[in-house]
């Protein structure tokens, strides 16, 4: 049964790890974004102190650099704080199951403390 399993799923275990290894692309692409910005950055502040460029300039080209790095980080915690909702979903669905079958469970044994046994009647 297992076999068969693994030859119905193969297809869809494919396709989920295309669509994991495009988010991972995506991911990486952002971050060397944020990294690229950053050394640009650094170049600014380096000529403004060897004066090669003037205040005018660098604030200039200043500007655009942080409002893009702002985004970039923001984004970054809007995405930590959907894997922590999702985190706290499945929690929740956890904790819903677990109280549905401790519900059972109690129902259980309310039945068989009073003596009815649903066995009995069917043979």
């Amino acid at each position: 049964m297992l076999l068969i399993d693994d030859i119905l799923l193969s297809p869809y275990r494919g396709l989920f790890w295309v669509f994991k290894e495009i988010h991972k692309a995506a991911l990486e692409e952002v971050e060397g974004e944020a990294a690229r910005i950053r050394n640009e950055l650094t170049d600014l502040y380096m000529m403004l102190e060897t004066e090669q460029i003037d205040e005018e300039e660098f604030d200039r080209r200043e500007g655009p650099l942080l409002d893009r790095l702002d985004e970039l980080e923001a984004d970054e915690g809007d995405e930590d704080d959907e894997d922590l909702d999702d985190a706290d979903m499945d929690a929740d669905a956890v904790n819903e199951v677990s109280e549905a079958n401790d519900e059972d469970s109690e129902d259980n044994q309310a039945d068989s403390a009073d003596g009815e046994d649903d066995w009995e009647g069917r043979e």
